[in-house]
């Protein structure tokens, strides 16, 4: 904590306090999902309360790295520690890939002998609704303080909470056919949940996967960049521009083209008012700059 500025401290405990939000929601509605689901015989419901409990755990996760990405740097990690937050996301892709695969086999082994299938209680349905308003809402909240701490790990929990959300939804609406007649009703809403949770984790594994390969950051952004070192008075120009993920935050590094006549204070002075404008607008922890002397343009 000692080596947090202001504004990390304000991300920190902003952090912490939405991710315990998220843990006490989840393990309520886990609880009572696992209870009424065993209880009315609901496999959708069950599937459900699976999910909550993945989330439970990616909640964890969170803390976690939260906790060791606000370190700064040292002997052994002398960029800091940020990228835990990607190591982290990385994770909670991998477990909703694990989570969905496992849904979708229980869902699939049921399909197959429908008349193993059993009638739901009522009782299901009011569970299931409650979990699709409390997930709906606790989406919100923490992407609302995602977005206002600039988190990426934070964005992808809160959207682990929203397929939570969208699983409610689709199981309120098996254990209503179910309700009405239609057994298949529950193990297909389950089989859904199952897919939607592997395509959330697909996404989130491959974005985390591209960051700590050192991907270039999006062309958008990158090009936004470009224009804010072309912009500084004293740059004639730029090349070999490049880009890199640290968890939340970019590495820049870029040759920049100034007058050959320039003394060395002078191109540093310039040098050091690029790194300063693109920080000052973008999300980038450093700009790495080289002086490459050239003729200036007439």
């Amino acid at each position: 904590m000692e080596n947090l500025t202001p504004s990390d401290l304000d991300r920190h405990h902003g952090a912490q306090r939405s991710t315990w939000v998220s843990v006490l929601v989840n393990i309520s509605l886990s609880l009572l999902q696992i209870v009424v689901g065993i209880f009315a015989h609901s496999q959708a419901l069950i599937a459900d309360a699976i999910h909550s409990l993945s989330d439970l755990f990616s909640d964890f996760v969170v803390l976690i790295a939260n906790h060791h990405s606000r370190r700064g740097p040292d002997a052994d990690h002398p960029y800091g520690h940020l990228r835990y937050e990607t190591a982290a996301t990385l994770a909670i892709g991998g477990l909703l890939l694990a989570v969905g695969a496992g849904m979708l086999w229980n869902a699939i082994s049921s399909l197959r002998d429908p008349s193993s299938i059993e009638a739901v209680h009522p009782v299901a349905l009011l569970v299931a609704f409650t979990a699709l308003c409390s997930k709906e809402l606790l989406f919100r909240y923490m992407l609302r303080v995602a977005k206002r701490l600039r988190s990426t790990l934070l964005v992808a929990n809160a959207w682990h909470a929203r397929s939570d959300a969208a699983s409610s939804l689709v199981v309120s609406l098996g254990v209503l056919a179910n309700l009405a007649g239609l057994p298949l009703g529950d193990p297909l809403a389950a089989s859904i949940v199952g897919l939607m949770i592997v395509r959330m984790g697909w996404k989130f594994s491959i974005g985390a996967f591209h960051d700590l390969t050192d991907k270039a950051v999006d062309q958008e952004t990158e090009e936004r960049i470009a224009k804010l070192l072309r912009e500084t008075p004293g740059v004639e120009g730029i090349h070999q521009l490049r880009t890199r993920k640290l968890g939340d935050m970019i590495w820049v590094e870029v040759d920049l083209e100034m007058d050959g006549t320039l003394t060395i204070a002078q191109g540093h002075a310039i040098a050091v008012a690029a790194r300063d404008r693109v920080m000052a607008e973008e999300p980038v922890l450093d700009v790495m700059t080289h002086f490459d002397p050239v003729t200036p343009k007439q």
